[in-house]
């Protein structure tokens, strides 16, 4: 990726693409988060036949499922976005996204087929995370290495903020039918949601279809030089990064998940907040995220990703015990206030650097397969089993936030140490060599890898 002065013509589409990956990973995100409002507040019902902990645990733990199939998302998606583009594979993780989402929209509930309704409702949603897994990999490359290097953390960020954006859709879309009376939520009501996935594929589609391959694929597909199995390349290239791609992810992964699913759970339940009132300020709170997290990402462009990222990671560790400090039933304005700082302000300190951080942790050739793998896995880790374990850790203290503000602050902790080890040489010109054990004999290649900077 070129860091010399763009065109006008570059620029126009450089923003574009920027546009298009911040369009598609929205509607993706939309899909993927409406199944974690709908499992907070009516899946434990709808599909488990239970109530009250035991039923928000056992959709919460469906929630997970889709985290646990994220990596293998990664990883397929990964291998062939590295050797055949990443555009086809966006294309794919859209379709496959949007039609499992308006799927689980027409799925039959528990009380009508017992329990094949929850191993139904499983199945898709491992889909969901296949498809969700090879997102993110792909709409982040796609932007940053159409972009200037001298602005990667911005533009990479575009699709960074459109999980945030997806979230406001979704928590939108959810409050109208989350209005309705009980009978009519359970009957018909929460599945209009998941069936708007239909136009929004569409939309998705529209917009994709019309993007470029990026650049720098391309110069790797035309040289020749593509790498045969990406991710065991990426492996050891870069084993540290992989490791520490794991630890950075736990703490931004837990922050948005404590903030936009756990907190839907907590609110209606501990501090006896109505549904609407807990989807208004998650769904406010998502909004300033969509700003704040280019604003973030812009900074650590100035002043660089570490520090932005571990200043996140430090901020949660102080915000651990005075959200709940701060938290009683009935006051809505502590719990607007202190939700909006961390979902508006925390996570995107983290967040917003993270997409050109782990870019520059990878060498184009397994970009993809390398970037997308470690962020998964840390995902999976940090933000899948979120909901299910600070729910258990609530009920475990009969209420008490103890120990769900002490597992706050060791996973900041952890990426705090995780990024500060990082290794920001993968995007260096030199190291988008392939060794010289897949290149031997090539005529015009170097028989020997070349060094890494610390």
């Amino acid at each position: 990726m070129s860091s010399t002065p763009a065109s006008a013509t570059d620029r126009r589409h450089t923003r574009t693409v920027a546009a298009a990956s911040f369009i598609g990973t929205t509607i993706e995100f939309y899909d993927f988060f409406v199944y974690g409002t709908a499992a907070a507040l009516v899946f434990g019902t709808l599909f488990f036949s239970a109530s009250g902990t035991a039923g928000t645990l056992a959709a919460f733990a469906t929630f997970a499922a889709g985290f646990v199939a994220r990596p293998l998302g990664g990883i397929v998606f990964g291998h062939f976005g590295d050797r055949i583009g990443r555009k086809s594979m966006l294309v794919l993780s859209l379709v496959l996204m949007g039609g499992s989402t308006a799927l689980i929209g027409l799925l039959p509930t528990y009380a009508s087929i017992g329990i094949l309704a929850p191993i139904l409702l499983v199945t898709v949603r491992i889909v969901q995370g296949i498809a969700i897994g090879g997102e993110w990999g792909g709409a982040v490359l796609m932007a940053t290495e159409h972009g200037p290097s001298n602005r990667r953390g911005f533009y990479g960020s575009w699709p960074q903020a459109g999980a945030p954006a997806g979230l406001v859709l979704a928590t939108a879309a959810f409050a109208p039918v989350a209005a309705l009376p009980q009978d009519q939520l359970l009957s018909w009501g929460w599945r209009v949601p998941f069936l708007l996935s239909i136009v929004l594929l569409v939309v998705g589609l529209f917009v994709r279809l019309r993007v470029e391959e990026s650049p720098a694929f391309e110069a790797i597909r035309r040289s020749g030089t593509t790498a045969r199995m990406p991710l065991v390349e990426a492996i050891k290239r870069h084993p540290r990064n992989i490791l520490v791609a794991f630890a950075a992810c736990l703490a931004p992964f837990l922050v948005f998940y404590l903030f936009s699913t756990f907190v839907l759970s907590y609110a209606t339940t501990t501090l006896g907040f109505s549904r609407g009132t807990a989807l208004l300020v998650v769904c406010i709170a998502a909004a300033v995220e969509v700003v704040t997290i280019p604003a973030f990402a812009l900074l650590s462009d100035r002043i660089g990703r570490k520090r932005v990222y571990v200043g996140g990671a430090v901020a949660l560790a102080l915000l651990a015990f005075p959200y709940f400090w701060l938290n009683s039933p009935g006051d809505t304005t502590a719990f607007a206030i202190t939700t909006i700082i961390g979902l508006g302000l925390v996570h995107p300190a983290m967040y917003g650097p993270l997409a050109a951080l782990f870019v520059e942790m990878f060498s184009a050739r397994v970009r993809y397969s390398g970037a997308s793998f470690g962020y998964q896995v840390g995902g999976m880790i940090g933000g899948g089993f979120a909901p299910l374990i600070l729910t258990a850790l609530f009920a475990a203290r009969g209420g008490g936030y103890d120990l769900v503000a002490g597992y706050l602050i060791l996973c900041a902790l952890a990426t705090i140490v995780g990024v500060l080890l990082a290794r920001t040489d993968g995007d260096e010109t030199a190291a988008e060599t392939p060794p010289a054990s897949s290149m031997a004999g090539t005529p015009g290649m170097p028989t020997a890898p070349t060094a890494e900077r610390t």
